[in-house]
């Protein structure tokens, strides 16, 4: 191949950056996953320096160089996908002045409930401040404090001095594109979620209405480009810490949900897929915004030309994997393969996990709730407990899916796509088959996302005539199907009866409904 034909995509998770050298077709050349620390301390903080993902970036291309030599000279363009909700604050030249607070940082939650409450009042909501956060941005932050509205309050109020010498805020990829470009720019998925972002067909663009009603300025916020536009070419310094061409473009890239949602190939309106990674999450792409109020999950303009992408987020799903599997042994940094390889026989009277290690979002928005691990007795084993969490997430799944699923113009037929970490492991794909009565299928499961992030670059390159068509041809690169299976099928659906009962009293212990 001549110099410029290859994407270099990167996807920043929670834990991990996933690479991938792309080419036309989206065929994925080489993959590389290179790992940055999380601080998780008491209080519910959880913070990153932005410097680390930097760094595991260079060391990721650096490997694939080494496996491919000059497979970086041929790069065509650089794109980024990313965790949201994060608040990196940076000064002029981009340095940070603090780690990044990530989105799942919860200190903010009391900000955020008093940011959002207040008579008169309907579901933690003041009605007014509601209704005009529906009618501009169609949703309002979550109650949990995660969303980068609450966070930057929380900065004014608890670090005054360094927000005073904030220049811009900037989410994990908007960082990341200033480190290579110079620029601060974010995307409209991004945007949209600090609740600041009017999303009106026509009017999409930063909203001075909201800036003022939340008293949080806009100043501080990057300018909204489309996830296809070029962003800039690589600053010299970045190139040489990279060892990509100095004037290569970069893609402004899109968040984590917009990317998997491409890389999962169902871009049709109403077809959903689903997403099992540090959280999880149920998506699909909308013809307009779509809005769940009581059940706490909304489109929201998606990077790729401000399409309605509906997400209904949970909390905790690979992360509630990784702390049982912790907690048999399996170290700090567990591997997932070993843990969940052999869980045994299903049982009926297997013990429940409810997997609310950090709260939940979708369909019950309350951070007071926690994880449960409920009917333990004497004869259960390590087996029994790993069998709870993979049945644990995928119930928890099938919760929120189940309250999607009634909105008009869901696809209910045909295979359900599920990508993420957790896609790769056979026990849990099928037992999500199994909660939802409905066929699921995995490809490129761990490695959707590159492919999503690749696709934003896919009209750039020349390759596809728009993203979508891009996308496109992701849909029937099926590696696995799995289909319900009758017997484990009707024991879920006794053991979910139970489940709902254990479900609603375990909220209402912490105050809530379920």
């Amino acid at each position: 191949m001549s110099r410029g034909t290859l994407v270099i995509a990167a996807d920043f998770g929670t834990s991990s950056v996933k690479l991938g050298v792309v080419a036309e077709g989206m065929k994925l050349l080489s993959r590389r996953i290179e790992s940055y620390p999380v601080q998780l301390a008491s209080g519910g903080i959880a913070e990153q320096r932005p410097e680390d993902w930097w760094a595991a970036l260079a060391r990721g291309l650096s490997n694939i160089e080494a496996e491919m030599p000059g497979t970086l000279s041929r790069a065509g363009s650089l794109v980024f996908s990313a965790q949201m909700c994060g608040v990196t604050c940076v000064d002029r030249e981009g340095t940070p002045l603090r780690p990044c607070i990530i989105w799942q940082d919860i200190r903010a939650a009391r900000i955020a409930r008093d940011l959002i409450g207040g008579f008169p009042e309907a579901l933690g909501y003041n009605l007014p401040r509601l209704m005009r956060w529906i009618r501009i941005a169609n949703g309002a932050p979550a109650k949990n404090g995660m969303d980068p509205i609450a966070k930057m309050h929380f900065l004014m109020r608890e670090e005054p001095e360094l927000w005073a010498r904030t220049h811009r805020t900037l989410d994990v990829k908007d960082w990341l594109l200033h480190r290579a470009t110079g620029r601060f720019v974010t995307t409209a998925d991004s945007a949209n979620l600090t609740w600041l972002m009017d999303t009106r067909p026509g009017r999409e663009g930063w909203s001075r209405t909201l800036s003022e009603m939340t008293e949080t300025p806009l100043d501080k916020l990057p300018g909204i480009v489309d996830g296809t536009s070029v962003v800039g070419e690589l600053t010299p310094r970045a190139a040489a810490e990279l060892g990509l061409p100095a004037d290569l473009p970069v893609i402004a890239g899109g968040g984590d949900v917009t990317a998997t949602a491409l890389g999962s190939g169902a871009v049709a309106d109403g077809a959903l897929h689903l997403c099992i990674s540090t959280s999880a999450w149920v998506s699909g792409f909308f013809p307009k915004r779509v809005i769940s109020v009581p059940h706490s999950y909304a489109t929201v303009a998606s990077s790729a030309g401000y399409r309605p992408l509906l997400i209904a987020t949970q909390e905790s799903a690979g992360s509630a994997l990784d702390w049982v599997a912790r907690l048999m042994g399996y170290g700090d940094t567990p591997d997932l393969e070993a843990a969940y390889g052999d869980v045994g026989t299903w049982r009926e009277d297997d013990p429940f996990l409810i997997p609310w290690f950090a709260g939940e979002r979708v369909p019950v928005d309350n951070d007071a709730l926690r994880g449960t691990l409920h009917g333990l007795s004497i004869d259960h084993d390590r087996r029994a407990v790993a069998r709870a969490a993979i049945e644990g997430v995928a119930l928890n799944l099938r919760w929120a899916y189940e309250s999607v699923a009634k909105k008009p113009g869901v696809q209910l037929d045909g295979p359900l796509p599920l990508v993420g970490g957790g896609a790769a492991n056979p026990e849990l794909a099928q037992t999500v088959a199994d909660a939802l009565d409905r066929e699921v299928t995995t490809g490129e499961s761990r490695f959707a996302g590159v492919l999503g992030t690749a696709a934003l670059a896919a009209p750039e390159m020349g390759w596809d005539r728009d993203v979508w068509q891009a996308a496109g041809r992701l849909r029937d690169r099926v590696q696995t199907r799995y289909v319900p299976l009758p017997g484990r099928r009707e024991m879920l659906e006794r053991r979910y009866a139970k489940l709902r009962k254990l479900r609603r009293l375990m909220a209402k212990s912490y105050g809530g409904g379920a």
